[in-house]
């Protein structure tokens, strides 16, 4: 009887249990650090990235934190500051403070960093360095490599940030990702999404940002065609519970380096 009754209660928890783990419990919610490196001269973007490819990635390997996303932005007559995004996945914030302290005792990465760590203060290797830190959207919490192939610099890693005018609106568009379906759109469409995250600290709050992926610019236009034209796009954008949510939009096409896990 007892072995019954235990066979039973393990049928009734596997029976609960999502088998899509974007279904999963808020606990399986992961953090993002997205670090912006800005430069004022390809001199300081190639000591970084150096940095970066040398040091910073195959420590957090060491620690088994990744995958890592390593993409630079590409540089034109509108986009004339060159810049370095790393997106390092964490499964707690905990995690986040134990990266410094680690690197802190991490003899291998203090040598294989030493010029970028030790620069002198009239030669940064950076002109600014800028930390978001992201809650991932209960519809999709677990970051996700895409499965593209090709020559990394044709491919697109779309990164988009939505500022809203309050908090409360904030939340509402959150909510129009999460229970009103644009997560599941973007699933159905093939749209690569890496991320979706609630950002818990950054300068731009309240605010929320994600990353989508394809294997170049025709790829992209093809996807948000066929977004736009979607029933469920008209359907969202048409009901006025959604309205005024979003008062301002970045969007930033970035192409992954050589060293970038994905």
């Amino acid at each position: 009887m007892k072995k019954l009754s235990l066979v039973i209660a393990l049928l009734i928890w596997i029976g609960c249990k999502p088998a899509d783990p974007s279904m999963e419990n808020h606990s399986a919610r992961q953090y993002y650090q997205l670090r912006t490196y800005s430069f004022a001269n390809i001199v300081q973007a190639q000591a970084t990235r150096l940095y970066l490819k040398d040091a910073l990635i195959p420590a957090l390997q060491r620690m088994q934190i990744g995958p890592v996303g390593v993409f630079n932005n590409r540089v034109d007559e509108k986009d004339t500051l060159p810049r370095t995004y790393v997106l390092i996945p964490l499964q707690s914030l905990d995690e986040l403070l134990e990266i410094d302290q680690t690197l802190a005792t991490d003899s291998i990465y203090s040598a294989d960093g030493q010029a970028f760590l030790s620069a002198n203060y009239d030669n940064p290797p950076y002109l600014r360095l800028e930390s978001t830190l992201l809650h991932a959207f209960s519809e999709w919490p677990q970051l996700v490599t895409p499965p593209l192939d090709g020559p990394r610099a044709d491919r697109i890693y779309e990164l988009r940030s939505y500022e809203s005018p309050t908090e409360s609106y904030g939340k509402n568009k959150i909510e129009m990702f999460n229970a009103g379906g644009e997560v599941r759109l973007f699933e159905r469409l093939g749209c690569n999404a890496v991320f979706y995250g609630q950002v818990v600290s950054g300068s731009r709050m309240p605010n929320l940002m994600y990353m989508t992926a394809y294997s170049d610019s025709t790829s992209r236009y093809q996807h948000w065609d066929a977004f736009f034209g979607s029933p469920e796009w008209k359907s969202l954008i048409s009901n006025p519970y959604y309205d005024h949510n979003v008062n301002h939009a970045d969007i930033w096409l970035l192409y992954p380096t050589e060293y970038s896990e994905y």
